[in-house]
């Protein structure tokens, strides 16, 4: 395990607790982003700190692949050059936030709905670095695991997945039902390979260690990372 530094720069605001861990995360993440790299960039809280942190750099010849039109929305506004993945092709790097990671590397994601398409995304880059606050690092996965289901016979799917049910929240951002497993998460490698045998399902929010490259984990003050599964 490896740590850096990270401190607060002038005229920016202080911030504190996971705040403070999650821009820390993100600085030490858009430092990994070279000139000409084609990346991939994830949604939700911590993400929002990691696109101002890759914005401030200057970089040239940045080709961005978003995982939600928020991102994309946001990303276009600090001046980042957004396009379809499949214009891309492979991507150098991905980065993402995670809701939970154990010892072992899995990742819970889905927090925010979008879980398909950051996997997708995670998928397509030589390098996925999960970036979290380090409440986020976790001994053992829990419950609830993030679903996005077809709304085609919704209500049979929700039975064979049971324990689950519907979130009230928008559709996914391909129109899909987003929903959560709530039982237990014993066996991450096995109740992923429950959930993908399920006629309905459309993705879930179990990341297996294989997708990720590297996670950083902010502190007060600065990260500590860990060597993910993916060379």
């Amino acid at each position: 395990m490896a740590s850096t530094g990270a401190t607060g720069r002038p005229g920016r605001p202080d911030l504190s607790g996971a705040e403070e861990q999650k821009r820390n995360a993100a600085e030490a993440a858009a430092a990994l982003i070279e000139d000409g790299m084609r990346v991939g960039l994830g949604t939700g809280s911590t993400v929002a700190y990691l696109l101002p942190a890759i914005a401030r750099r200057g970089l040239r010849g940045l080709r961005c692949a978003a995982t939600s039109p928020a991102t994309e929305r946001d990303a276009t506004a600090l001046g980042l050059l957004v396009e379809p993945l499949d214009d891309l092709g492979v991507l150098d790097i991905a980065i993402d936030g995670a809701d939970q990671v154990d010892p072992q590397g899995w990742l819970i994601k889905g927090g925010g709905g979008a879980h398909t398409r950051e996997k997708i995304v995670a998928t397509a880059a030589r390098r996925f670095v999960a970036i979290v606050s380090a409440d986020k690092a976790v001994e053992a996965l829990s419950p609830p695991v993030p679903l996005e289901l077809l709304a085609f016979g919704v209500e049979h799917t929700l039975e064979l997945l049971a324990p689950a049910q519907l979130r009230d929240a928008p559709p996914s951002p391909d129109g899909n039902l987003i929903a959560d497993y709530t039982g237990p998460v014993d066996d991450p490698a096995e109740l992923a390979a429950r959930l993908e045998a399920t006629p309905g399902l459309v993705g879930h929010g179990l990341f297996e260690p294989e997708l990720v490259s590297l996670v950083v984990i902010g502190e007060d003050g600065g990260v500590r990372t860990r060597a993910g599964a993916k060379a």
